[in-house]
């Protein structure tokens, strides 16, 4: 039998609970509790009984899935090889970055071998035609609505089947049954999960777009993440108009894959070849030095820069972007140490160019020599690379994957190699100079 029951739900979140509180734990919302009933039915009812079927994975049917390849080959890579049948993706990123431009020109090259709806919920059609039209796609059988309606999208998804579902954004997304605003959390976790569902169920493929918060990170409940099957950033370089589109989620594909693109007056295009774009500005001088870092499954060859001027202040300054300021700080600590160069007197200023973060040690020897080569105001040798890590005692180890580095930097005229003693490396024609310590540093620049 039922009986009634008094509950108290969160009129922002949905979040539910068998007393009244002040403060909702799920959404943080104050004074948002309100006293409703529901019945309740004995968990030991027949009626709540489910037949479930167990099954040996040897005894399931399985087939494998065509990706669907949309032609972008930086969308592609990222996703590890294509769009899966039946996944749930979602590409976030700032506004005005360019999430609506990449996910209409996506939609308009798979229309042309796939059966494609493409739902706008916080554009109207007449705008999406504007883009279009400036893109080149707007002839394309693609079909369009601005339906915001969660169970009418669900509906016509089912009645239709197509191959790919984009829905820009889910948090204009609404379903009738949930009494709260399109984008809280609610409306959010109960989209996600309608969703989740249809694309499983229906072997639909479908990609969302969606907002970010003031700290970068996805808008609404964590949960959202775990739900999809992926998830996206499309991110920005306040100095250029490159694009970066970085995986932090794919079960198909690799984490921390990039791709890289162009904001054109027709759209994003494609830029496959970017550490030719990145090398085009780098410069031989003094505290400029040449480092590699690998983000997926891409080498990056990037230009760390260093500054050192003697303090005129009683706390040395250190301003350091794009790499942890306590990685900088403890290698200028071991030069300091086993050199005496006082880098502790002098103001440190530090960055790693293009806009890129990089972590990991291998960057370590090429920080270094940054250190020493704005220090002693001479540079390091012309078309080299530094690959190393260096430990607190002052040793220059070797690092991984270095071959994956080295035949990315043979391919932009690299000829001299700066790494860590016993590093064993793979014929490149290039010229190797080796360090046992950080002693054989100096001996670098007197050579200059």
């Amino acid at each position: 039998m039922a009986k009634e029951k008094i509950i108290f739900t969160c009129s922002s979140c949905n979040y539910t609970t068998v007393k009244w509180m002040g403060c909702c734990p799920e959404c943080k919302n104050w004074e948002t509790f309100k006293e409703t009933k529901s019945l309740i039915k004995n968990k030991f009812s027949s009626s709540n009984k489910k037949n479930i079927s167990l099954s040996k994975l040897d005894t399931i049917n399985s087939k494998p899935k065509k990706r669907m390849l949309s032609g972008i080959g930086e969308w592609d890579r990222v996703l590890g090889g294509g769009i899966m049948p039946n996944s749930l993706l979602i590409l976030t990123g700032d506004p005005g970055i360019g999430k609506s431009t990449l996910l209409l020109q996506i939609a308009a090259n798979l229309c042309k071998n796939y059966n494609v709806f493409y739902f706008s919920s916080e554009e109207s059609l007449e705008q999406v035609k504007g883009r279009a039209t400036r893109i080149g796609c707007a002839n394309s059988p693609l079909l369009f609505s601005d339906q915001a309606d969660l169970e009418s999208i669900i509906n016509i998804c089912k009645e239709h089947q197509p191959n790919l579902v984009v829905i820009d954004s889910i948090q204009n997304c609404y379903t009738q049954n949930t009494k709260t605003t399109p984008g809280s959390i609610g409306q959010l976790r109960e989209s996600a999960f309608r969703l989740m569902r249809l694309a499983k169920e229906n072997d639909i493929a479908i990609i969302v777009s969606g907002h970010i918060t003031k700290e970068g990170t996805i808008a609404g409940p964590k949960t959202l993440e775990h739900m999809v099957d992926g998830v996206f950033y499309l991110q920005g370089e306040d100095r250029w108009q490159t694009r970066m589109l970085r995986s932090v989620k794919n079960r198909f594909g690799t984490i921390n894959e990039l791709g890289f693109f162009e904001m054109q007056p027709q759209g994003l295009t494609e830029v496959p070849n970017i550490n030719q774009h990145l090398l085009s500005e780098i410069s031989h001088s003094s505290g400029s030095v040449l480092v590699s870092f690998m983000e997926g499954s891409r080498p990056l060859l990037l230009e760390l820069q260093a500054l050192t001027v003697t303090s005129k202040l009683g706390i040395p300054q250190r301003v350091i972007s794009g790499i942890d300021h306590k990685q900088v700080v403890l290698i200028a600590a071991i030069l300091e140490k086993y050199l005496h160069v006082k880098l502790s007197t002098h103001d440190i200023f530090f960055k790693v160019s293009g806009g890129f973060k990089i972590k990991g040690s291998s960057a370590d020897l090429g920080i270094a020599l940054a250190l020493l080569s704005s220090y002693y105001q001479q540079p390091v040798p012309e078309k080299s690379i530094a690959l190393g890590e260096i430990s607190l005692t002052g040793q220059i180890k070797p690092i991984n994957q270095i071959n994956a580095y080295v035949r990315e930097a043979k391919k932009f005229g690299i000829k001299q190699l700066l790494v860590g003693k016993n590093q064993k490396i793979e014929k490149s024609g290039c010229t190797i100079k080796q360090f046992k310590n950080v002693y054989d540093l100096l001996r670098l620049f007197e050579s200059n």
